[in-house]
């Protein structure tokens, strides 16, 4: 049996964080996984601006609420959840992951916590698991599973190392240098193809 484990941001909606940064004007919230591979790194900076500008959970949210998915994202999505189970695992957060979700039709996720103070700053974050991504796939595979993966970050190649098959999509030109031998592409109708080939064989 099959199943398929996805990263969210970049793949299915556009990354928060840009968005974030687009809304405040503050560039270095531009910096996501596609630019810094420590993801502990990335979360402390993030953590420490947010606390420099005084922008809260709310601030945050309200960004959120406007983000719709990626073009065509909820059609290539109804079509894998019509034909194949899916997981999707993400290093975003449950306070964030809500009104992305609704759009997309409520798939599975799993993802992380943020630590909110009583005003609402955003004062830490706690992960599901560390290297959370991999051991979903390893755990699928303790329940006999194959898994197709997918994802367009540094913080998914463990993941994508670990399953059966994966792929790049949408990736940024960096990642797609570094890690040459996962197959790429932009093109949900590609990746469909390539997702149908493999649980074929």
């Amino acid at each position: 049996m099959h199943i398929i484990c996805s990263d969210l941001e970049g793949v299915f909606v556009p990354e928060i964080w840009i968005n974030v940064a687009k809304h405040t004007g503050i560039e270095e919230l531009k910096l996501t996984t596609r630019d810094i591979s420590d993801y502990d790194v990335l979360m402390k900076k993030r953590l420490t601006i947010l606390k420099e500008h005084r922008l809260t959970l709310h601030d945050i949210q309200t960004v959120i609420q406007k983000i719709d998915p990626l073009d065509r994202a909820v059609e290539f999505l109804n079509w894998l959840r019509s034909h194949h189970q899916l997981i999707i695992v993400s290093d975003t957060f449950v306070e964030f992951a809500g009104p992305l979700m609704e759009k997309l039709g409520r798939p599975t996720l799993f993802c992380n916590s943020l630590v909110v103070a009583p005003d609402g700053a955003v004062t830490d974050y706690r992960l599901r698991q560390k290297d959370g991504k991999r051991k979903t796939v390893q755990a699928l595979h303790s329940l006999n599973y194959r898994v197709v993966a997918f994802g367009d970050s540094y913080n998914d190649i463990s993941m994508l190392k670990e399953a059966d098959a994966s792929f790049l999509f949408r990736p940024p030109a960096n990642v797609v240098k570094e890690f040459p031998e996962i197959q790429s592409t932009d093109d949900y109708k590609e990746l469909k193809e390539w997702i149908i080939d493999v649980i074929k064989r």
